[in-house]
């Protein structure tokens, strides 16, 4: 197993770590100055529109890479189906085979499998997993030990520091690019709206959409241009990288593997220049040009995120969800072909650069084009070839510049004509022998050995011995065979002679025996195979069992009056959980919901929890599941943000987090549902039948940014508190919007999903306990969906019946959403 460096230790150098989704951008990232490159495969990683390499790529580019000094990182950092199981095996068997020297991983499962198949390839463990507070990494360490986490893009500074109490884990920080708006690994948007699964590489950037704002049935008229609720600026914190260093983080990472290669080759070389000062302790000399040159090559905004801490307005100010590069100006006056800008900004102009025209209306009408001349304060525009329709252009539009193809070309040539730098491979040599024998000598680098013989016996010598200082400069001569003389180990014994043209004969053979330098070194799998990491199936039939998810005391009333056994109880006060564990009667238990994201200083939200003294919990992070495993004497049901989605999975959270129950990953259709099911025993499993799918789950908050004057919690005025928000999309549909205890947003699915025409086939594996989750339904709305759902279970009604009745119900309509 490759060794896990302190994050404390400062032989551990800070590393720069670039995206590469092809082999220019690969060779930008080098030239550029990167430690270290991310990259994916067609299959298993969350870019699959990058174009990606292939497993005949994988030997060169690794190959190519060590060359050069620099490290290979494989993203397969996807969820990974049960039936994807034995391809994934393969996959990580190929990797360690081509010495890829990372992997980054999203699924539990599979980083079990990484550490134990292929275990001497490093495993980091990916943003994807949501990886929000140092007790969410404890227990992934007792899980296995990591060599690198990628934190959670929502965390600041301050919150990153406090991992220090995890010292065996060294950190990495996404510092430049585009940010999701939903919590990595939380986002269920594209596969609720289209089955495309951001948790497998296929987002559908709904975040990037227009959006309404209705407020308490209204919709807000007043908002003028501002449409992109839910679209962040892109992140850029350079001037952040000495905090970020002095925080103790020890990887920085640039997004981007869609992104051209002159982009990589920008942004990296900036942010080396950023880095190394850092880690000088001098001033890093960010110029002016290189702040351009980062807002030019791809830019929706620049910001430095969450690192600094919380503003949502400044990081979503909803203006636009498209790339702008820099501003430019308002314009001031306008004829013809021609515009004047009022306090132009000093961003460089000239011929031949792409502009865009915001006028604040529909983003897919907007207008750009090039710039066919500059004449003093005017900018002009070809008439015909421009593309403009001039009479649309106003005074008070504001212009962007998009490109720069001069700025462009110089990074082309850049990266395209510079002089990659080899990185010499040392070589030691040790020579033995005596008079009457051949001279041996021994080559090894890198645990690769090689051995050559005289083709003569030493001679005893009368003048001219050979000594260590003459083996030590034949021995040096490697010229441009890509090795460097690191030392020689001299045991020949007596005075002895040989001709200096054996010497070189022998280095040469030595040389070409040890491979090309910079060669790659595969590392060795074991024979363990995924099936050894399942768990036994064992099937009990047990009677269905219909658990209920309420988010308002009327709902646990409902549900009570139903007699429920099992009352999950998710509400945005915690406070009020007391009074719904008070309400509990007859059969029915209450569990209690931890928040979906516990970060650095909030497991006080998990005491009062405990407090509140329930029969058990329904746990939604890794921070819950490392607080709570050992309250064996409560019920623990982990819900479904763990990302339940093979057996493998299941079997670690099982046993690591003393599980009861396990709630069935949102990504899985039906098919995969049941093949989850078949391999693994199903009374672990817990399948939501009934919800309004949770697609957003962000830190910014759309209740303080676009209903409040304030920037965070402390001045926002709780407007969450006061009114029922919808988001409606481009379609029509509306969506509700709720905050949680953290002022998390959620996004919830207007439309209703329900599993009833699959119920059959669930029940045939051994499936018993099903869950309906409510959302804003009153008391009586609870209490027909509750009793349809007790009818359909029991028998008493059939598929089609109940979905009449729940379409009768669902006022914004019902689908069978993920698990078709």
């Amino acid at each position: 197993m490759a060794s896990v460096p302190s994050p404390m230790d400062s032989s551990y150098t800070p590393e720069l770590l670039s995206p590469a989704g092809n082999w220019d951008c690969a060779r930008a990232a080098v030239a550029a100055g990167a430690d270290a490159i991310f990259f994916g495969m067609p299959r298993f990683n969350a870019r699959l529109r990058a174009d990606n390499f292939t497993e005949a790529d994988l030997p060169e580019l690794m190959s190519f890479l060590h060359k050069h000094g620099v490290k290979g990182f494989v993203a397969m950092n996807t969820l990974i189906f049960t039936g994807e199981l034995e391809d994934a095996e393969r996959q990580l068997r190929m990797i360690a085979e081509a010495g890829v020297d990372a992997l980054i991983i999203q699924d539990l499962g599979l980083a079990k499998m990484a550490r134990e198949i292929a275990p001497g390839v490093e495993l980091h463990g990916s943003t994807q997993m949501t990886i929000t507070s140092p007790e969410g990494l404890s227990f992934l360490e007792s899980i296995f030990p990591m060599e690198r986490a990628v934190l959670a893009r929502e965390l600041a500074v301050k919150e990153i520091e406090r991992f220090g109490s995890v010292p065996s884990t060294p950190l990495e920080v996404f510092v430049h690019g585009a940010l999701c708006v939903a919590y990595s690994g939380q986002c269920l948007t594209s596969e609720s709206l289209g089955q495309r699964s951001a948790n497998r590489g296929e987002c559908a950037q709904a975040c990037r959409m227009p959006y309404e704002l209705v407020v308490d049935g209204v919709t807000r008229r007043d908002m003028g241009e501002v449409r992109y609720l839910l679209s962040p600026q892109d992140l850029a914190a350079v001037e952040m990288i000495p905090d970020l260093v002095k925080a103790g983080v020890k990887s920085f990472k640039i997004e981007g593997r869609l992104k051209t290669p002159e982009y990589v080759a920008a942004v990296t070389r900036v942010y080396r220049k950023a880095l190394d000062a850092a880690i000088e302790e001098r001033r890093a000399e960010i110029t002016t040009q290189d702040r351009y040159e980062l807002e030019m090559m791809f830019s929706r905004g620049m910001s430095t995120g969450w690192l600094a801490g919380t503003n949502h307005p400044y990081l979503t100010h909803g203006r636009y969800g498209k790339k702008r590069g820099p501003l430019l100006g308002k314009i001031k006056a306008c004829g013809g072909t021609w515009i004047e800008l009022e306090e132009r900004t000093e961003v460089p102009l000239k011929a031949g650069d792409g502009v865009v025209f915001d006028a604040g209306e529909n983003r897919d009408l907007e207008q750009g084009a090039r710039i066919w001349k500059v004449e003093g304060e005017r900018i002009v525009f070809h008439r015909t070839y421009s593309g403009i329709n001039f009479s649309r252009i106003k005074p008070g539009n504001t212009l962007y510049k998009t490109s720069d193809e001069k700025l462009e070309s110089e990074i082309r040539r850049f990266w395209q004509n510079a002089k990659l730098n080899e990185v010499k491979a040392g070589v030691r040599f040790a020579a033995s022998g005596k008079p009457g024998e051949v001279l041996r000598i021994t080559a090894e680098c890198g645990g690769r050995k090689a051995a050559a013989e005289s083709a003569m016996p030493l001679q005893a010598a009368a003048k001219h011995a050979l000594s260590e200082a003459t083996l030590a400069e034949q021995m040096g001569r490697l010229g441009d065979t890509g090795y460097e003389l690191e030392g020689v180990e001299f045991s020949v014994e007596g005075e002895c002679h040989i001709g200096l043209s054996e010497l070189n004969r022998m280095r040469r053979v030595l040389v070409e025996e040890l491979g090309a330098a910079g060669g790659t070194t595969s590392h060795a799998t074991t024979r363990v195979s995924y099936r050894d990491l399942m768990p036994e199936r064992v099937r009990e039939e047990r009677t269905a069992e219909l658990s209920v998810l309420c988010r308002t005391l009327e709902q646990v009333q409902a549900a009570v009056d139903r007699e429920v056994t099992m009352i999950y109880c998710d509400f945005e006060d915690p406070r009020r959980y007391k009074d719904a564990v008070a309400m509990r009667e007859g059969k029915s238990k209450i569990l209690l919901a931890t928040p979906r994201i516990v970060k650095p200083g909030e497991t006080g939200y998990l005491k009062m929890i405990e407090r509140m003294e329930p029969d058990g919990l329904l746990l939604r992070n890794l921070a819950s599941l490392e607080y709570y495993k050992h309250r064996s004497d409560l019920k623990r049901v982990g819900d479904f943000s763990l990302n339940v989605a093979n057996p493998i999975t299941a079997r670690l959270l099982k046993e690591h987090a003393t599980l009861d129950t396990l709630t069935i990953s949102y990504d899985l259709n039906i098919g995969q549902a049941l093949d989850l099911l078949g391999g693994a025993p199903p009374e672990w499993f817990e399948l939501t039948l009934h919800q309004h799918m949770p697609m957003f789950h962000m830190e910014h908050c759309v209740f303080c940014t676009f209903l409040s004057k304030g920037t965070t919690y402390k001045d926002c005025g709780r407007p969450c508190e006061t009114h029922v928000v919808h988001l409606r999309d481009r379609v029509g549909q509306m969506h509700r919007l709720m905050a949680d205890v953290g002022c998390r947003n959620t996004l919830f699915n207007g439309r209703a999903q329900t599993g009833a025409r699959f119920f059959g086939d669930l029940r045939a594996t051994g499936l018993s306990k099903f869950r309906v989750e409510l959302l804003d339904e009153d008391d009586l709305g609870a209490l027909r969906a509750i009793g349809a759902y007790q009818d359909f279970l029991s028998g008493r009604t059939d598929a089609e019946t109940l979905l009449a009745n729940v379409t009768a119900f669902e006022k914004l309509g019902v689908t069978e959403g993920t698990l078709v």
